[in-house]
């Protein structure tokens, strides 16, 4: 992972009710790190909104998800176009 790399990444909603919204971390910005529990430990930047975070691996598709709170998206959702930081940290 290259440490603060910027990129856009399209929201999606997970389906059903009270789905999560993720952003796609592209291939060359998704950490190889993981901790036993899946996850890797991120402080990300979504359109200016900076938190600490962390992002993990689907099982499914195989590619790095970034959820992203409803309080950082601020009105943005599914199919709408945002900016994206993440940076590794160490866990706690």
């Amino acid at each position: 992972m290259i440490e603060s790399e910027t990129f856009t990444a399209v929201l999606a909603k997970s389906p059903g009710k009270g789905g999560w919204t993720f952003a796609t971390v592209p291939a060359e910005y998704a950490p190889s790190k993981t901790y036993g529990w899946g996850r890797t430990p991120v402080t990300a930047t979504v359109d200016g909104q900076t938190w600490e975070t962390s992002v993990w691996k689907d099982t499914k598709s195989g590619t790095t998800l970034l959820a992203v709170p409803k309080k950082i998206r601020r009105g943005k959702g599914d199919g709408d176009t945002v900016e994206v930081s993440i940076r590794l940290r160490e866990p706690e």
